[in-house]
């Protein structure tokens, strides 16, 4: 018989391996020494302890997940159990057992993983659930839908949480997602009526433009056309692809009678001209009439020259506010002399003045008596009210005086 540590081998070639129950029997190497029986069984068992140690690297990396560790633990356990080897079995299977907090430690890191995704997926999900409400009650049309569609994007690459929640985020999402479309649909749909309204109310105005060009009423065309662009203005937007069309059209018919119009005014420029220069040489009369030394003869000089000035007709349109300002300027001073003549000699302001005068010496005596009995009575309270009141009044007296002489004169 051939002993090992671990094992012997019998008379007839039989292995057996000691175990912590006693010895069993783990095979016949009949055709080699004894000694090549057990390096054959001992060779086996250092195959098992290899594929014991590589499991342990593998479940310490954490490369499996603890199930999947878990099955290969077992299915390794159950090779040791059942091996036809001779070794240190029982030390394998410790090894073994050994790997069970490991994978316990592993579990509760992932579940503990596990929960903090769940927790960040569900606040993941409630921010984009809160943001496509808020898009579904407000009216973004244009980016609206593209933050829509990302924001499904963003929902797909979160995991699911448990069912129930995910169930009814989800619903609040499509909800509001569905309600948002709904709403732009409307929108555009409504939009596109407007549209189709604004273009058929910008086919009346162009066509209407149109046949306005070639008007020579030069006045009321033009406040038509103002009419018109107001119109414009109000109808909104018509379909893009007429909008610029129908603009043209309106336009060009609007240029082209502005442009007549401002030809024939230029035309009666330069007719207008000489009646510019006529009226310079009346401003050059009218303006020597100020200053006003005679308002008579100033106010009769001023008519001969505002009948002459009638009668030199229009002048040139960028003469015109240049021309009226001066001779109007003129007349107001001639005016302005006449209304201050007549302030001064108005007959019932002078009596109002003269009046006002006789009223204030009235009461000037009375106060000056009162002053003379408080005087004499020794009131001194009294007197110093009444020369007050007297120092008021003779400083008003003063002032009627004043414009009782200017009205006088």
């Amino acid at each position: 018989m051939t002993s090992h540590e671990w094992g012997r081998v019998a008379d007839d070639g039989t292995v057996f391996v000691k175990t912590a129950d006693g010895e069993r029997s783990v095979g016949q190497y009949p055709e080699g020494t004894p000694d090549e029986a057990l390096k054959f069984f001992t060779e086996r068992y250092a195959a098992l302890a290899f594929e014991v140690e590589l499991l342990e690297k593998r479940i310490q990396s954490g490369v499996m997940s603890p199930d999947e560790a878990a099955g290969s633990v077992k299915t390794v356990r159950t090779q040791v159990d059942e091996a036809k080897a001779v070794g240190d079995l029982a030390a394998l299977t410790a090894r073994l057992d050994a790997l069970a907090p490991i994978l316990e430690q592993q579990r509760e890191a992932r579940k503990a993983e596990r929960a903090q995704r769940a927790a960040e997926s569900r606040a993941g999900k409630e921010r984009i659930v809160g943001e496509a409400e808020k898009l579904a009650e407000g009216s973004d049309w244009r980016h609206g839908a593209n933050r829509m569609r990302e924001l499904l994007d963003e929902w797909k690459a979160l995991p699911r949480i448990d069912r129930a929640s995910d169930d009814a985020l989800w619903r609040r999402f499509s909800t509001a997602r569905t309600a948002y479309t709904r709403r732009r649909k409307a929108h555009f749909a409504e939009q596109h009526e407007k549209r189709d309204a604004a273009r058929a109310v910008k086919e009346r105005l162009a066509a209407e433009a149109e046949e306005l060009a070639t008007s020579t009423e030069w006045g009321p065309t033009a406040g038509r056309y103002r009419d018109l662009m107001r119109q414009w203005k109000a109808a909104g937007p018509a379909p893009r692809d007429v909008d610029d069309a129908l603009w043209k059209r309106f336009r060009g018919a609007q240029d082209a009678f502005f442009g007549a119009r401002d030809a024939a005014a230029a035309e009666q420029d330069q007719e207008f001209a000489a009646n510019a220069e006529v009226k310079e040489r009346l401003l050059v009369e009218a303006e020597a009439l100020v200053p006003v030394t005679d308002i008579d003869a100033a106010k009769r000089a001023f008519r001969d020259i505002a009948e002459r000035w009638d009668a030199a007709g229009k002048v040139p349109r960028d003469r015109m506010k240049e021309l009226e300002g001066r001779i109007r300027k003129v007349e107001q001073e001639i005016r302005g002399v006449e209304e201050e003549q007549w302030r001064r000699s108005d007959p019932e302001k002078s009596a109002r003045a003269d009046d006002m005068v006789s009223k204030l010496e009235a009461a000037i005596a009375q106060v000056e008596a009162d002053l003379e009995k408080a005087r004499a009575a020794g009131n001194e309270k009294k007197i110093k009210e009444l020369e007050d009141n007297l120092a008021s009044r003779q400083m008003f007296l003063e002032t009627a005086k004043r414009a009782s002489a200017d009205f006088g004169g």
